[in-house]
């Protein structure tokens, strides 16, 4: 996550060298800069505690660096002349985010604040060769960077399922996915001359939920991702918790009462996924009367996120299925909640989203009966665009800590 220094108006210690003093003074304007929007000198004095000539030192080494430019100008401040407005120069980096599904990728081309230029979207055949896949999804990533004005991405997040290794970077599966994602993912390497971040889908659409969704106030909660399977995702103390093999939130393999089986090191069949993902869902609906509505081959929507919607628009008749369901998901919180106690979880992808407050609702009231702890359920509200919406912010994060560092724009 990224530094938070800039909202607490700390400044460089005195015992700081002056390079690092420097850096640590123009890190802060700049921060301030993207969260609050462009500031005049005396704004940005008022808002760090720092001196005038030092507030316009820095603004002439960030200008020179190319960090910043004069967007405007505002006579609010005072009397006499305006004031000059600066900004940060978003243009000065470009980022790419890559949501690898199943059945599909798509790719978005954003600014060095985030503002997306462009997306595009090539779907997957079931059972595509692994060349094909992969070049359709660069096909793909050239579009939306000439769509973008034909830039140069900084830097590249790719958010895809499986494990990410910690030590070698590398993405494996725990179950059966598409034998292209590793190919896209070292493709991708080989290709890039930007640094290439690879994640966990899951963990970048929490990242997404904390900075952008359901869980802004929030530094310690879990993500129950809820779509085509189920994955979880978990922030303790305001950071992304991975874990050894990066496994952490591997939740469809838990084994919990009502499963068919036992999971096995080979497949999540046996666990809380054969409750809680897209297919169960779905089965679970048509007890109650509800169909999945048709949906475009070949699209990575669930049917469940379908019926989970036509359940919460019937109001009374579809109370029992979402009662039914949420039964099954609190058995996920409240075992969530015995190990972990986040205090807070969030319900998110597609179906989570589709759920809203009537689907959090039932399960908080379930879990409570469970477990002691006291756990507050939410719904997530960024769905299934969270992954992407994820990457973004990744790239963002990790091109900011290049660009705003002191080799940048400390002189």
């Amino acid at each position: 996550m990224p530094d938070t220094s800039a909202r607490t108006g700390r400044t460089a210690s005195r015992t700081a060298s002056p390079r690092t003093a420097r850096a640590i003074n123009d890190r802060i304007a700049l921060q301030l800069l993207e969260s609050e929007g462009p500031l005049t000198a005396y704004q940005l004095r008022e808002r760090t505690g720092l001196s005038r000539p030092t507030v316009a030192d820095l603004v002439d080494r960030l200008r020179a660096a190319g960090l910043i430019a004069v967007v405007g100008e505002t006579g609010a401040d005072r009397r006499g002349p305006n004031a000059r407005l600066y900004g940060i120069v978003a243009d000065r980096a470009h980022l790419a985010g890559i949501d690898v599904r199943t059945h599909g990728v798509t790719v978005a081309v954003a600014d060095l604040l985030g503002t997306v230029r462009a997306q595009e979207s090539v779907p997957v055949a079931e059972g595509a060769a692994p060349e094909d896949a992969v070049a359709g999804a660069y096909a793909a990533l050239d579009r939306a960077l000439a769509r973008a004005g034909g830039v140069r991405p900084h830097t590249v997040a790719v958010g895809a399922p499986g494990l990410v290794d910690p030590a070698t970077g590398r993405l494996t599966g725990t179950g059966t996915l598409p034998s292209w994602h590793g190919a896209l993912v070292a493709g991708l390497r080989d290709r890039l001359e930007a640094p290439l971040l690879l994640e966990n889908e899951v963990n970048l659409a929490a990242i997404a939920e904390c900075r952008d969704g359901a869980a802004r106030d929030r530094d310690t909660f879990v993500l129950l991702w809820l779509g085509h399977g189920v994955g979880a995702a978990v922030f303790l103390d305001g950071r992304l918790r991975r874990g050894a093999s990066g496994g952490t939130g591997e939740i469809g393999f838990l084994p919990v009462p009502g499963a068919p089986s036992l999971p096995t090191a080979a497949g999540c069949d046996g666990g809380f996924h054969a409750l809680a993902a897209s297919p169960a869902i779905v089965e679970l609906a048509g007890e109650y009367g509800f169909a999945p509505a048709p949906t475009e081959a070949g699209t990575d929507a669930p049917p469940a996120e379908h019926v989970v919607r036509a359940a919460v628009a019937a109001g009374p008749a579809g109370a029992g299925f979402l009662d039914a369901l949420a039964r099954r998901l609190a058995v996920g919180v409240a075992a969530v909640a015995a190990v972990l106690d986040p205090g807070c979880v969030v319900l998110g992808g597609e179906i989570g989203r589709a759920g809203g407050e009537p689907l959090a609702t039932r399960v908080a009231t379930h879990a409570a009966r469970m477990s002691p702890l006291y756990t507050e359920v939410r719904a997530g509200t960024v769905g299934g665009r969270g992954v992407l919406r994820g990457a973004l912010l990744a790239a963002k994060d990790a091109a900011q800590d290049d660009l705003f560092g002191p080799d940048e724009a400390a002189h």
